[in-house]
Order: C-alpha cells, then structure tokens, then sequence
C-alpha cells in the first residue's frame, strides 16, 4: 500500500512546494528589490540576483521626519484592535455559549451577515459616523472601524473554543467554591487562549495592512497617518522610488512576521481546534 500511495504523496508534496513557491516569490522580489540599486531596479533586464547589495533605499525610508510617527501610530492602532477585539470577543462568545436568551440564534446569525458585507460599501457611512463623532483625523477613526469589523469574525470563532470547554468543568469548579468571575478568568480564558491567538492574528494583519480607513479618515493632519500612508510619500509624479517603496513595504512587513514568531505555537493549537475534554 505504501508503494501504491508514495507517488500519490510525492505530487501532492512538489505541488504544496510549487505553491509555496508561487506565495513566497512575491515576497522574495519585494526585498530583493529593497536592496538593490537604483540602477538595477530601473534596468530594461531584470535579474532575480543582485551583486551589489545596498541599504540607500533603508536609508532614504527611514530619513523621513514622519516614518517614525507613523510606524509608532500603526503599532498603537493595531495593538488597541487586538487587545479590545481579543477581550470584548471573549466576553461575548461566552455570553452567547453559555447563557441562553431571546434572539441569541439571531444575533449569531447577524454576526455572520456582518461579514458578507464589503468594506467598501461601509467607508461612506462610516466617514459621516466618524465626522458626526468628532473623531476624523485621529486615531479613534481608525480603532473604532476595525474592531467593528473583526469582532464579528473573532466571536464566532471563539464561540466554538467555549462551547467545547465541558460545563462540568465549570459545575466543579463552582462547587469547590469558585465564583463565576474567577472561572472566567482562571480556568476559562487560559483553556480558550489558542482561539484568542488565532482570532488576533486576523485582527492584527488587517488593521496593520489598513489603506482605505486611513486614507479615508485622516484628512488633513498627517501626524494621524498610519504606515500604510507612508508609501505614498514614495509615489512622484515625474518618477516613482520604487526602491523606497520596497524598502518601506519590507519595513511594514517586519512586525507581522514578529508577531506571528511570538504567538506561532498558539496559533497552530488555535487553528487546529478547541479544548478537548
């Protein structure tokens, strides 16, 4: 049998590296790109090697007054979004798990509704939400939009890692003398924490990699820009940096891949399902 399905699994194993490869190359052009010359990025012939590494392009980056102020506003916005989605989804998904109450099937379903509907049908409105609350050109306008659009995904998913604690857990833990708070925070949420990973890491890439909410929300004081925006200064109109773009995309890719080597054993845990009995 394993002669029969070893060619089987060699296919599937050239194809995940083929697509694997497909995934990474974009990647891989992106820094070499950063590294690279002006004059080699503007040849007619590129190659996929350079012989002359250089940092002009890092250079050029982090010469710029505001990058810094707009790295240190992308890491505030994103960090407020994971915590306060991560503590309010907890909160909810074990209201809606283990309490019941009138439309409790409604509201789930609404929270899956929410989901199908674009973003981009939703600036408009949710421009004239943030002018009505006094809150365009600050961070808030950023914090507020994302943590409305990923709470929805992250209760859902943590409503699964909830239900598959056992409420006898809870009863034992409540007969020993527990009140409801402390098996909530000492028993429930260290046993639901691979989900809470797993949902952040969603929050965190989709707030950090945000240009829409901040184009559209942060006007007219740049000191509100988040890095995103920082690509911009790059674009000219007689002749894009495209080394300094690169070299600013590889400096916002950093941090995700930071996160993601924090919280990597706890996302595998949290992707690959909830807490056993």
């Amino acid at each position: 049998m394993k002669l029969v399905h070893r060619p089987w699994r060699l296919a599937a194993e050239a194809f995940a590296l083929l697509a694997a490869a497909v995934v990474a190359f974009p990647l891989y052009w992106m820094v070499l790109s950063a590294f690279k010359p002006a004059g080699e990025i503007q040849s007619d012939s590129p190659r996929p090697w350079t012989l002359a590494p250089s940092l002009d392009s890092f250079r050029r980056v982090f010469q710029q007054e505001e990058f810094g102020r707009y790295f240190l506003n992308s890491l505030f916005v994103a960090g407020s979004v994971v915590v306060l989605s991560a503590l309010i989804a907890f909160l909810a998904a074990t209201a809606v798990t283990r309490f019941k109450f009138r439309f409790r099937t409604t509201l789930l379903i609404m929270f899956l509704v929410a989901q199908m509907v674009p973003v981009e049908a939703l600036t408009i409105p949710l421009f004239f939400q943030m002018r009505d609350f006094g809150l365009l050109n600050t961070l808030g306008a950023l914090i507020l939009p994302h943590l409305a659009f990923s709470l929805p995904f992250a209760i859902w998913m943590l409503r699964g890692f909830v239900k598959a604690v056992p409420e006898a857990l809870e009863e034992a833990a409540l007969l020993d003398g527990a009140s409801r708070t402390r098996f909530l925070w000492q028993i429930l949420f260290p046993l639901v924490f691979p989900g809470l990973v797993a949902t952040s890491v969603f929050s965190f890439i989709s707030t950090w990699n945000d240009f829409l909410f901040a184009k559209s929300f942060i006007i007219s004081d740049t000191s509100q820009s988040t890095l995103p925006m920082a690509l911009l200064l790059f674009f000219k109109p007689e002749e894009n940096d495209w080394g300094g773009i690169m070299a600013a995309s590889t400096v916002m890719t950093v941090p995700v891949l930071v996160f993601f080597v924090l919280v990597q054993r706890r996302l595998v845990s949290g992707l690959g399902g909830a807490v056993k009995d």
